[in-house]
């Protein structure tokens, strides 16, 4: 029998490179866009590998595959796995961390520099017939601020790197990041507290989790700056919306800009639209033409790469390789 091989949800133009590498290892590719648990347990129930991007995988799913070895997901982020029931299962969950690696950092620094400068508000007035060079919203010089960093690992990293002609001291807070580390970048590896309570401008570079969920809340937002930034291009539910729209409306702290949001796509009655110091952008700091291309290729090596014996080039869940060894699949 063919090797059988799924992805569960459409999102780009066309799947030939993980066509031609799944056929490369005699087997057949299905590519469904599946709406419900019931769509996907009904396409990945027989697969030997399954590719999902936004769809969930649950525990019920993860349950009913019949002999599924690998998931690999299209991104980062595997939220919207269950790795506990994918461990549990002996299934090797992968992801790919290095295909946006630049363009995230540079989303970030875009929609930091955005509010730096207003740019948004500015664009808004010359269309609505205002014109004023005069002093108007304080902008304030960009040169030797301090920039803050939660998280400190690949996309933060890079970010550090890209802002070095700007002079800023930069901290950073990762509990998982050796301090030798962001020294050799020039970075300060310090608390959170530290980060929150004397950085001008803050950037979030962390997975989401229970841990990290609303890491960014009204006690946190009320111990940063008045005249602070903050800026999200990693997860939604890293911050509390409803304190992040109070922070901006009472002037907690002085703008944000927002690449990711608790509800993707954010409702018609978004809180975040009423607000003029808030940049939004529609979760499209991963993308550019050539990202697609090595998230792709990414995600079905990862398959490709467990289907014929090996280990995904990025494992999730590592302790799955002990299960596996002493026999824990349950088929």
């Amino acid at each position: 029998m063919k090797i059988k091989v799924v992805i569960t949800d459409l999102g780009y133009k066309h799947y030939n490179i993980e066509r031609k590498l799944i056929e490369s290892i005699n087997g057949e590719l299905e590519v469904r866009h599946c709406l419900t648990e019931q769509d996907v347990i009904s396409l990945a129930r027989d697969a030997d590998g399954v590719i999902v991007r936004l769809q969930p995988f649950s525990a019920r799913v993860i349950e009913k595959l019949e002999k599924c070895l690998v998931v690999a997901r299209y991104g980062v982020g595997v939220d919207n796995i269950d790795i506990a029931a994918a461990t549990k299962k002996g299934i090797v969950v992968a992801n790919v961390l290095d295909y946006a690696t630049d363009e995230v950092a540079e989303q970030a620094l875009a929609l930091l520099f955005s509010c730096i400068r207003k740019i948004t508000n500015h664009d808004k007035k010359i269309r609505d017939g205002v014109w004023d060079i005069g002093q108007q919203d304080p902008i304030y010089r960009i040169q030797g601020k301090t920039l803050g960093l939660i998280g400190f690992g690949r996309i933060a990293q890079v970010l550090a790197g890209k802002v070095k002609g700007f002079e800023f001291h930069i901290l950073a807070y990762d509990p998982f990041v050796k301090k030798e580390l962001a020294e050799k970048t020039g970075v300060e590896l310090t608390t959170l507290n530290r980060v929150l309570e004397e950085s001008d401008y803050i950037s979030l570079h962390l997975p989401l989790n229970k841990e990290t969920f609303h890491l960014i809340n009204e006690k946190t937002l009320r111990t940063m700056k008045s005249t602070a930034i903050l800026v999200n291009t990693s997860r939604g539910g890293l911050v509390d919306t409803k304190a992040l729209y109070r922070a901006l409306k009472e002037g907690w702290i002085n703008s944000a800009g927002i690449d990711v949001h608790e509800e993707e796509p954010p409702p018609k009655d978004y809180c975040l639209f009423e607000l003029d110091n808030v940049v939004i952008s529609d979760h499209a700091g991963w993308y550019s033409e050539e990202s697609i291309q090595n998230l792709q290729r990414g995600a079905v090596e990862a398959v490709v790469a467990v289907l014929t014996g090996g280990w995904p080039k990025f494992l999730v869940n590592p302790e799955v390789k002990e299960m596996i060894k002493k026999g824990g699949r349950k088929w």
